[in-house]
């Protein structure tokens, strides 16, 4: 087993009703332009603290710029001990679509 694929509409539906954690890994810049505002903002430098401090039952929703990177974020996450990891289609294109 491993991650799996999510629509940006699915992962919304289920985040409305505060399941799960929404990660953006894009770049700083990225982020502070417009993210969502569920969204916590992972990067090398804060993924230590993330990982020592998320509870592993936590459901992880990860997007990136188009849904490509994410999918190897997510499969890191999965690795590290998250069994509920999911990576967004499309990414943040899609998500603001």
């Amino acid at each position: 087993m491993s991650f799996k694929r999510i629509s940006p509409l699915l992962a919304k539906k289920i985040l409305k009703n505060n399941n799960g954690l929404l990660l953006d890994i894009r770049d700083t810049e990225s982020f502070n332009s417009d993210h969502d505002s569920k969204a916590i903002h992972i990067n090398q430098d804060s993924l230590p603290d993330f990982l020592s401090k998320t509870d592993k039952d936590t459901t992880l929703f990860v997007m990136c710029y188009h849904g490509n990177s994410s999918q190897f974020v997510a499969q890191f996450l999965y690795e590290e001990g998250f069994k509920d990891v999911y990576s967004i289609d499309g990414g943040y294109e899609m998500w603001n679509s």
